[in-house]
């Protein structure tokens, strides 16, 4: 524990508890923070809260587990336009920045995305003369100008501009992957000014026995051993999700017993699972379920034979730090990926799993087959798995790191 407790004034649009589907990193390092004797106060909205969660008074913090929680109401989802999503972003923005300006704190903590989170830090930084320290988990604008995203030449300026404030105003930089680190540096920020603290394993969350997975195999009428391959995640443009449905595709002829269970949602999720249909593979080999909350993660997990995370092929996601990625560390499960970069390293030198070829879903299906079907593999790679979840991304390791750089930014500057 740090020797003098600090206020911390954390901001993320998109925070949830366990309760809720999608990642939990907020969640988990706001509890540790506050377990360690530091005051938290989040500011979130209600994209992934019900309305009951709305009746605090404005302003009024709630408890959601132990934190002091502001939820201003603006809702949010991947299925919404582009446009609506904007008009999302700069409303939390404006409502978030009145709220930096009240509640008082010894750091500002800001996490993308979306960037323009970084607005209220700035507010929140210059009003209450407090330094702000800003985590990047996207290099935003970058992916949505890969994928075609953001096309107004005048939005993009913006976009870029405001990257290279929230960078520059910063007292400290954290980035979620060695590649976040180096875009941050590229736009001139002095390397001692950036930690990299990736996505980390719950190791208390996951690691459980493989029986939970019992009920999850039983509804999807698996035969005992039969393999079973999970995705959970956003089914957006960015995740190509399909490429999966074209594997399960290709192995009905390969190893028809493989069996793919799809969970999430996003604004794909509808030509998805028509696309699953059309191929013949919906209810088949391939199942398409609803989000389940983040408290029941670990039980599908335990079901797993493999779990995967996919992308587009765009070079500009090797730098992501997909939570689904730690999650599977975390529950000793291999992975099979189909994207290159620092994750795709730390598979291929530790063993924990496999990177398939995004170009080629025949080809990856023969692949994955293979490997699901070598019980010496997956043993290998489980325990390769069950290795990095703690020696190299423990959760807890990564809560102290992220409270180093915090206090750090906190203390008064010697002149």
């Amino acid at each position: 524990m740090a020797s003098q407790p600090i206020r911390i004034l954390y901001l993320h649009q998109y925070f949830g508890s366990l309760k809720q589907h999608g990642g939990s990193r907020s969640y988990e390092f706001a509890r540790w923070l506050i377990a360690q004797g530091h005051d938290v106060c989040m500011i979130t909205s209600s994209a992934r809260f019900t309305s009951e969660y709305l009746t605090a008074p404005s302003g009024q913090p709630i408890d959601i587990d132990g934190i002091p929680t502001v939820i201003l109401d603006v809702p949010y989802d991947n299925v919404m336009s582009f446009g609506r999503r904007i008009q999302a972003f700069v409303q939390f923005a404006l409502l978030a920045s009145r709220e930096a300006m009240r509640q008082e704190a010894d750091v500002i903590f800001a996490t993308s995305t979306p960037l323009t989170i970084a607005i209220p830090a700035i507010v929140g930084k210059l009003w209450q003369r407090k330094p702000m320290v800003f985590e990047v988990r996207d290099l935003w604008p970058e992916l949505p100008i890969a994928v075609g995203a953001l096309k107004n030449p005048i939005l993009r300026w913006l976009a870029k501009l405001l990257e290279w404030v929230a960078y520059h105003a910063a007292a400290h930089v954290v980035a979620l992957s060695p590649g976040m680190a180096e875009g941050v540096i590229r736009r001139g920020i002095p390397p001692e000014r950036v930690t990299v603290i990736p996505n980390s394993c719950d190791l208390g969350l996951f690691d459980v026995p493989a029986s939970q997975g019992d009920s999850i195999r039983d509804r999807l009428k698996l035969a005992p051993g039969q393999p079973l391959v999970v995705y959970t995640g956003t089914f957006g443009l960015i995740n190509g999700v399909n490429y999966l449905v074209d594997l399960a595709a290709a192995m009905q002829t390969i190893a028809p017993d493989v069996h793919f269970l799809l969970i999430g949602t996003g604004a794909e999720r509808a030509k998805i699972a028509a696309h699953a249909s059309e191929l013949g593979v919906l209810d088949r080999n391939l199942t398409i379920w609803e989000p389940v909350a983040k408290g029941e993660m670990p039980n599908v997990l335990a079901a797993a034979t493999v779990a995967t995370s996919v992308f587009q092929p765009i070079r500009a996601m090797w730098n992501n730090s997909a939570n689904k990625f730690f999650d599977a560390l975390a529950a000793n499960k291999p992975l099979a990926i189909n994207y290159g970069g620092w994750q795709a390293d730390i598979l291929n030198e530790s063993g924990a799993g496999i990177v398939l070829p995004a170009e080629d879903p025949r080809q990856a299906a023969e692949a994955l087959a293979a490997f699901v079907h070598d019980p010496a593999r997956l043993e290998q790679a489980g325990q390769a798995s069950h290795r990095l979840a703690r020696e190299r991304f423990n959760r807890e390791d990564m809560a102290r790191k992220l409270e180093e750089v915090l206090v750090r930014a906190a203390q008064p500057r010697t002149p």
